[in-house]
């Protein structure tokens, strides 16, 4: 199965730390998952990162979150709300951590107004980097890029309709 893409050890530093190896792309989707009560949020989500090549699960709580982590196999992306119901975000945060060998999952808190002192547990417990509700496609385009994920257009997505076969 073909290598999807690099990551080096001071990545922190390093905004092209991890590049998608853009020939296996078609071979390999990108894999993103999406934890968020919101219907509606996930939707926008999904087809925000569909557009973007990304193969996309969903999970309405943690721990369906973690469930489908399990079933998923490599992810690339993870975004989760403030607030998922079953766990809240810091244990689901940590227990993704702790439970996946995947050091190399991007994790990021999508929330409406987190506040300094859950923001700063999420960071600690292991995301990141987060969006604040209301976001749009570019802030996530922006905060993917300094994640360091290189992501290409879906060819089966129309950029001006925004829909994808």
């Amino acid at each position: 199965m073909p290598e999807t893409g690099i990551r080096s050890a001071n990545c922190l530093q390093d905004a092209l730390c991890y590049r998608v190896v853009l020939s296996a792309i078609s071979e390999e989707l990108m894999k993103a998952l999406i934890v968020d009560t919101s219907s509606t949020m996930r939707a926008v989500l999904r087809r925000i990162l569909s557009m973007r090549g990304f193969e996309v699960s969903e999970a309405e709580n943690g721990q369906q979150g973690l469930d489908a982590l399990r079933a998923m196999g490599k992810v690339d992306l993870v975004l989760v709300d403030w607030a998922p119901r079953e766990m809240n975000s810091l244990e689901f945060i940590t227990r993704l951590r702790r439970e996946t060998a995947q050091e190399t999952i991007v994790l990021m808190l999508a929330s409406s107004e987190p506040g300094t002192r859950e923001l700063h547990g999420a960071l600690i417990a292991g995301a990141d980097d987060y969006l604040t509700k209301p976001f749009t496609s570019l802030q996530i385009d922006e905060k993917m890029a300094q994640a360091g994920i290189a992501w290409q257009w879906n060819g089966n997505c129309d950029r001006q309709s925004l829909s994808c076969r």
